[in-house]
C-alpha cells in the first residue's frame, strides 16, 4: 500500500522510518552511556596506576632490584671490606643523597642559572662550598672550590682541558708503580686513557728497591720534558708525598703543580698526614674514600697572586674562569643537585674532633695491619706504610694477586689485584691492595686489625694450596677449578670471618 503512494504514505512517518529513529536513538544512549563509563573506568584506573606508581616503595615496585640492594646490604655486612678507596657513608649522607634535591635540574652556577626555582639549591652549594674549604682549612681568598664536578676521572680531565691546550705536556706518576689511570696512562703500544690521547703524557716512577718516588730521575726527565702540567698523587702509594721537592721541580720547569688527593683527602682534612695546599696550584679529589662522603669530586684551585717579577709586577691567578666553564659548559649539563647536598653533609661531619679520631685510628689500624703481615713473612712495597693503605707483594709467594683475589672474595673478604712496581700486567698482576677505612668505620681497633691479618694470611695460604691442587696455568682455568669444586677450607674462613663480624654494627 505505501509503496503505492496513496496519500497517507505522504502525510505520514511511515513505520520503517519511526523505527530507525528509535533504534538509532537507543545506539547513540547506550555508546554515549558505555563511552562514560568506559572512560571512567579507564581514569580510574588511570589513577590507580599513577598513585601506585608515584606512592608505592620499591620492594613492592621492584623485587628483584630491592632483593640485591638487600643481598649487598648482607655482603656489606658479612665481608671484611679491605678495599683502600672504600668506606662507608653515615645514614646522614644517604639519607641526603636519597633527597629531592635529585628532582632539580640547575645548568650554570649559584646566582646565574639556566633555570628557574634554583633559590635552594643555590644556597646548598654555596654552603657546600664554603663547607669545603672550611674542612681542609682555607682561605677563601687565596682558594676557591667547585663541587660540581661528577667524579673524580672527570674532575681531573677537566682540569686539563682547563690550563692546557691539546698535545700540551703532562708529567705524572706511572700506573704501575702507584699512579692513576686518569693521569693519562699509556703503554709502548697503546693509549689506555684518553687523556694521553689528548695530551702527550710521560711517566715518573718509584726506585724499585725502595719502592718510593725516585725524586732525584723524577727531577732530570722533568728538565728535559718540560711539562706544562705536574701531578702527584696516587691510588697506590703508602708513603709521603714531599710537597716542597714537588714544588721546586715544577718551579723549575715552569709548570703548573696539581695534586689528586682523592684517596687520602679525609687525611689532609683531619691533619693527620702532610697537606698540598701549602704548594700546589690546583687539587683534585673524589669525596667517597678517607672522605667518607657520597660519590663525587672536588676541584680546588688557588686564587690571587700567582708570583711576582723582578720588576715588581704581580702576575695573579686566572684559574678560577677556566675551571668553571670547563666543568661548565665544557664537560657537564646540570650538576648532581642531590650528591652536592650529601657532600655538604659530609664536609660538616668532616669538621669535628670525632672526624679527626677516626683518621688518627685509620692510620693505626693501617700500621697494625702491616706490621702483623710483615711479621709472617710478606713483603710490602716499600716495606710499609704512612697512610690507609698498603701493597702486599705477593711475588716471592710464586702466587699472584688476581688468584688471591678470587679465593679471598669467596671467604668474604674484599681486596683488589694490585700492580706492583716491575709488573708486566694489570689482569694478572702480582699484588694486592689492602686499606683500613671502612672496617676502621665500623669499629675495629688495632687488636681487631691483628685478627684481619690473620685472615688475609690464611687466604694466602689456601690460594697456594689451591693452585698446587688445580695445576691451572691460567687465571681462567684456576676459578673453574673453583667453581666445580668445593674447598671446604674456603667455607670454614668464611663462617669465621662472619662470626668475628657480628660484634661491630653494619653502617647499611
Amino acid at each position: 500500500h505505501y509503496a503505492q503512494g496513496s496519500s497517507r504514505a505522504e502525510t505520514q512517518p511511515t513505520p520503517h522510518r519511526s523505527t530507525t529513529r528509535s533504534f538509532r536513538t537507543m545506539l547513540s544512549t547506550r555508546f554515549v552511556t558505555n563511552c562514560r563509563s568506559s572512560f571512567v573506568q579507564f581514569s580510574l584506573r588511570h589513577v590507580r596506576m599513577t598513585s601506585t606508581l608515584m606512592s608505592a616503595g620499591l620492594k613492592e615496585t621492584d623485587p628483584v632490584i630491592f632483593g640485591l640492594i638487600e643481598k649487598e646490604k648482607l655482603r656489606q655486612k658479612n665481608g671484611l671490606v679491605l678495599i683502600p678507596s672504600e668506606n662507608f657513608t653515615s645514614p646522614a649522607v644517604l639519607e641526603a643523597l636519597g633527597s629531592v634535591m635529585q628532582n632539580k635540574y640547575s645548568e650554570g652556577y649559584p646566582g646565574a642559572r639556566y633555570y628557574g626555582g634554583n633559590e635552594n639549591i643555590d644556597a646548598v652549594e654555596r654552603l657546600c662550598q664554603e663547607r669545603a674549604l672550611t674542612a681542609f682549612h682555607l682561605d677563601p681568598e687565596r682558594w676557591g672550590v667547585n663541587v660540581q664536578s661528577l667524579s673524580g676521572s672527570p674532575a681531573n680531565f677537566q682540569v686539563y682541558t682547563a690550563v692546557l691546550k691539546p698535545h700540551d705536556r703532562l708529567f705524572a706518576l706511572d700506573l704501575p708503580h702507584g699512579g692513576h689511570l686518569s693521569h693519562g696512562y699509556q703503554t709502548p703500544t697503546k693509549k689506555i686513557s684518553a687523556v694521553s690521547t689528548y695530551f702527550e703524557c710521560l711517566p715518573y716512577r718509584l726506585d724499585e728497591k725502595t719502592g718510593r718516588i725516585d725524586y732525584d730521575e723524577m727531577e732530570r726527565i722533568a728538565a728535559i720534558f718540560r711539562p706544562k702540567l705536574l701531578i702527584s698523587g696516587a691510588s697506590a702509594y703508602p708513603r709521603h708525598f714531599d710537597f716542597a721537592r714537588l714544588r721546586k721541580i715544577a718551579d723549575q720547569n715552569n709548570s703548573l703543580f696539581m695534586f689528586d688527593m682523592a684517596h687520602i683527602s679525609g687525611l689532609i682534612s683531619a691533619r693527620v698526614v702532610g697537606s698540598p695546599f701549602d704548594t700546589a696550584d690546583i687539587v683534585t679529589t673524589t669525596t667517597h674514600k678517607t672522605l667518607r662522603g657520597p660519590r663525587g669530586a672536588m676541584i680546588f684551585y688557588r686564587k690571587g697572586v700567582r708570583k711576582t717579577l723582578k720588576s715588581g709586577k704581580e702576575i695573579m691567578y686566572d684559574l678560577e674562569d677556566k675551571i668553571k666553564s670547563a666543568v661548565f659548559p665544557g664537560h657537564q649539563g646540570g650538576p648532581h643537585n642531590h650528591t652536592i647536598t650529601a657532600l655538604a653533609v659530609a664536609l660538616l661531619q668532616a669538621h669535628t674532633p670525632e672526624f679527626r679520631a677516626y683518621q688518627e685510628s685509620v692510620l693505626k689500624n693501617a700500621r697494625s695491619l702491616s706490621y702483623y703481615l710483615m711479621a709472617k713473612g710478606y713483603d710490602l712495597v716499600s716495606g710499609g706504610t704512612d697512610t690507609h693503605l698498603m701493597l702486599v707483594d705477593l711475588r716471592p709467594k710464586n702466587i699472584d694477586g688476581a688468584r688471591v683475589e678470587r679465593v679471598m672474595e669467596l671467604c668474604g673478604i674484599s681486596v683488589n689485584k694490585n700492580t706492583v712496581p716491575g709488573d708486566k700486567s694489570a689482569l694478572v698482576p702480582g699484588g694486592i691492595r689492602i686499606g683500613s677505612p671502612a672496617l676502621t668505620s665500623r669499629g675495629l681497633d688495632m687488636k681487631h686489625f691483628e685478627q684481619v691479618g690473620s685472615y688475609v694470611d690464611r687466604a694466602i695460604k689456601l690460594t697456594i694450596d689451591v693452585q698446587t691442587q688445580s695445576k691451572s696455568t691460567t687465571f681462567k682455568e684456576f676459578k673453574d677449578y673453583l667453581n666445580k669444586n668445593d674447598v671446604p677450607e674456603v667455607n670454614e674462613l668464611r663462617s669465621e670471618v662472619e662470626q668475628f663480624l657480628e660484634q661491630f654494627p653494619a653502617i647499611c
